[in-house]
């Protein structure tokens, strides 16, 4: 069975969600009345538990978007079963479809910097602001100091939310929209390492849930239960991103030890195991410093990830790495260990001069003028790794078969590196 791709994965809990408050809408009408709150209640506890997660979390972008979502729920609730007045829920509900995307654009656009930073002051304003705003605009024409011209202002069609019979995201809101889910896709994009965001997947899928529910706010179902979706959301999302954190090297983008150990609880009676370390990767460290030594350990993992064989690759820690084959023999597996020996044998590393631009526009500009080029040549290095690999014997658990694994690559190390041995 083909797998889904990795940079897809992240969407899968995104459409599940959507899938589900699709499904309690369509069962909403065959429950029995004691949980008719749920359709409130679930809203709420869902975006006060996104929020409490981002805090806990120090996630600044997860709880931006979770608590201006969980406000303008609130908020238009309020408009809607308390204050008798339809200009006041039309208010509340513009702002709310202009606000909400505004704040997670800001919050995109920005550094991630966690909840509580030198500065963080900032955002309570923000948040204060946009509360007596919208508290002053739904005000208006009830006192003197509010004033009338609000009204002029929402009628105006960039603003206007009022299409009959239903209140409808106005098209300013719509413009914020899709100006914050592109900045969530842009942050969520697959990087150098492949690695997608899901904490970016989250907050562009709670955003569309969100919408999903403006355009038919006027059912308080249906604003109810996609406003827990987008909570949903950002509370899976959060859960994945940690997941992400604890079990991937930052580094390398390859799975860390935690998650090699997680994956040899779950191994059957046939599969082989291999252990790769970065030949004289001191002296790479010592010669060429640590960034090259970062950039030796980033193409050799690269050229590991690549395995074929259903092998998986791992960092071990430092410059060792782990191969993990779950349903091949060693003799199956060393044509697959080989072949990325061979392929990190034959790349050759260019190191950049001190003096060449980091960015790859500015090279581009340099190489087409016509002045003379001053910069020193880049080096080339090579690089090798050695590897040892290992399979079950009789009555050996997982961490014996790694422990011969380590043994055989201290054999290849010892007959002159640059080998599989076993």
């Amino acid at each position: 069975m083909r797998k889904l791709p990795v940079p897809l994965r992240p969407l899968i809990a995104p459409l599940a969600i959507l899938l589900a408050a699709a499904l309690a809408l369509w069962a909403a009408p065959t429950l029995p009345p004691s949980l008719a709150g749920l359709k409130e209640a679930g809203a709420y506890f869902m975006l006060l538990a996104g929020a409490g997660m981002g805090l806990w979390f120090n996630r600044g972008r997860a709880f931006v978007a979770a608590a201006s979502l969980l406000l303008a729920y609130f908020g238009y609730r309020v408009a809607l079963e308390v204050i008798d007045n339809s200009f006041a829920v039309q208010a509340v509900y513009t702002a709310a479809v202009v606000l909400v995307p505004l704040n997670v654009l800001i919050a995109l656009v920005l550094p991630e910097r966690g909840v509580s930073y030198h500065g963080d002051y900032r955002w309570l304003f923000i948040v204060a602001g946009e509360i007596l705003l919208v508290l002053w605009i739904a005000s208006s024409g009830r006192s003197e100091f509010s004033g009338a011209a609000w009204k002029t202002i929402l009628d105006h069609w960039l603003l206007s939310a009022s299409r009959a019979p239903f209140l409808s995201p106005p098209y300013l809101g719509r413009v914020l929209f899709c100006a914050a889910l592109t900045a969530a896709l842009w942050r969520a994009w697959p990087k150098k390492d492949g690695q997608v965001s899901p904490l970016a997947v989250g907050i562009g899928g709670a955003l569309v849930a969100f919408f999903i529910g403006c355009e038919w706010a006027r059912s308080e179902a249906v604003f109810g239960v996609f406003a827990a979706a987008a909570g949903a959301m950002l509370v899976v999302a959060m859960l994945q991103e940690s997941r992400r954190l604890a079990f991937n090297d930052e580094l390398t983008g390859l799975p860390g030890r935690r998650a090699l150990q997680e994956a040899m609880a779950g191994l059957g009676p046939s599969y082989s195991l291999a252990m790769a370390d970065v030949d004289h990767f001191k002296s790479f460290n010592d010669t060429h410093g640590h960034d090259i030594g970062d950039q030796v350990l980033k193409l050799v993992a690269a050229r590991l990830a690549q395995v074929n064989g259903g092998g998986r690759a791992f960092r071990y820690g430092g410059e060792e790495f782990t191969v993990l084959f779950p349903e091949l023999s060693l003799k199956e597996a060393l044509p697959h260990l080989e072949e990325i020996r061979g392929s990190v044998e034959a790349y050759r590393m260019a190191v950049r001069g001190e003096d060449r631009p980091k960015k790859r526009e500015e090279g581009e500009k340099r190489r087409g003028s016509e002045e003379p080029d001053s910069r020193p040549p880049d080096k080339i290095l090579s690089v090798t790794i050695s590897i040892g690999g290992a399979e079950p014997g009789a009555g050996m658990a997982p961490a014996q078969v790694l422990k011969a694994a380590d043994e055989a690559l201290y054999r290849a190390k010892r007959a002159g590196r640059n080998r599989v041995s076993r």
